[in-house]
């Protein structure tokens, strides 16, 4: 079992990467392996007998050297029996042609005096290094535990997929090439229509996730706004929220009429911006015409009733309570507004909201105080354009 250097668990002996970190387990300590037996040396044969009948003395035995010796030459040649032995032994030989005697043989060398080999001189003997300070020790980690293994490891996991090595299914790095072994699994490919701006995905998150989906918001709420307007509601509501928002400025008409007046209470009093005089109507159902020269967008109309702002004054004459507004806009429509008028002195207003109006007739419908040839006093009328 091989321990991690780094996390301290345990691996085969054979495993070159933890399975736990994947740290490189090169530098991890190994068990001391065995030293191969050494060779018995061999044994010199062992030399002849020289002459004398013993070996020849070795080089440690305490005796001297000898020198080298030359090379002995060739063996001497037997020397031949004499013939009247052998004669003698043999028995009668047939007559013939007398033997042949062969040659002698040279004589043997004297042998050679030994002289002892000089001597070899001993080696200096070494000096002692000098002893020098030494530095104390550094303090070394202590070493992890290690885990132990209960049983030994058996490789017949799934492969690694960079090496192909087999590794055990609870190991997170290869044994041998430390690669990550839990992969994770590769998104399925998007629809064409995710490929496609704004719906396309990015490779980063939550930024571009978010930003999508504002403009997706967006997007949807232009188009309901767009189909809300089309309608005639829709339009309503949206510019009655401008009329209130916005800013408003009295608009003066260009001209005034009236279908019946009293002598010294033309129509044109009812316009003038003062309310000490007022157009007086002889009876009921009498309309007061107003047209201007360019199409306005009408917010409102504001209406002044009686001969005066006093209000004993404003109790003496005849005043309306109830008028019609007929609203013409610039493409012909006519449009009805009812205004009821409060019996007291003082500025009333009705909100219209309505464009492109090209005049506006108020029609007297019902009045209060009437008698005596009074006739019904309107003081001042005055519209409220958008700015």
């Amino acid at each position: 079992m091989r321990p991690c250097p780094a996390c301290g668990a345990g691996n085969r002996e054979d495993d070159e990467f933890c399975g736990n970190c994947g740290s490189y387990l090169g530098w991890s300590s190994r068990p001391p392996q065995p030293p191969p037996a050494a060779a018995e040396p061999a044994v010199p044969a062992e030399p002849a007998a020289g002459p004398t009948g013993r070996a020849p003395d070795a080089p440690g035995a305490g005796a001297a050297p000898r020198a080298a010796e030359p090379p002995a030459g060739p063996p001497p040649a037997p020397r031949p029996e004499p013939p009247a032995a052998s004669a003698r032994s043999r028995g009668p030989e047939p007559a013939g042609p007398p033997p042949v005697a062969p040659p002698a043989a040279a004589p043997e060398p004297p042998p050679q005096p030994v002289r002892p080999a000089p001597a070899r001189p001993e080696p200096p003997a070494e000096e002692d290094p000098p002893v020098v300070a030494v530095q104390p020790a550094e303090p070394i980690a202590r070493r992890p535990v290690v885990r132990p293994v209960a049983a030994e490891e058996t490789p017949d996991g799934p492969p690694c997929p960079a090496c192909g090595t087999p590794n055990l299914p609870e190991r997170r790095f290869c044994r041998r090439c430390a690669a990550p072994l839990q992969t994770r699994e590769q998104p399925k490919p998007l629809p064409w229509w995710r490929t496609v701006w704004p719906l396309r995905r990015r490779a980063r998150g939550g930024p571009g996730r978010m930003l999508r989906r504002i403009l997706l918001v967006l997007v949807v709420v232009g188009l309901l706004f767009t189909g809300f307007l089309l309608l005639p509601v829709g339009r309503y509501l949206f510019e009655d929220v401008r009329d209130k928002r916005g800013g408003t400025a009295p608009i003066g008409p260009s001209r005034t009429t009236a279908s019946a007046q009293a002598p010294g209470h033309p129509a044109s009093a009812a316009v003038d911006g003062v309310t000490n005089t007022y157009w007086g109507a002889p009876a009921l159902d009498s309309s007061l015409t107003c047209a201007f020269d360019k199409p306005f967008r009408l917010v409102g109309v504001t209406v002044h009733t009686g001969v005066s702002k006093d209000p004993r004054e404003f109790r003496r004459g005849a005043r309306p309570t109830r008028a019609d507004l007929f609203i013409t806009t610039a493409d012909g429509e006519v449009r009805r507004k009812a205004m009821p008028l409060a019996d007291k002195p003082g500025p009333q207003t009705l909100r219209t909201g309505i464009s492109d109006v090209v005049s506006v007739r108020l029609v007297l419908r019902d009045a209060s105080g009437q008698g005596g040839g009074r006739p019904v006093a309107l003081g001042e009328v005055e519209f409220h354009k958008r700015t």
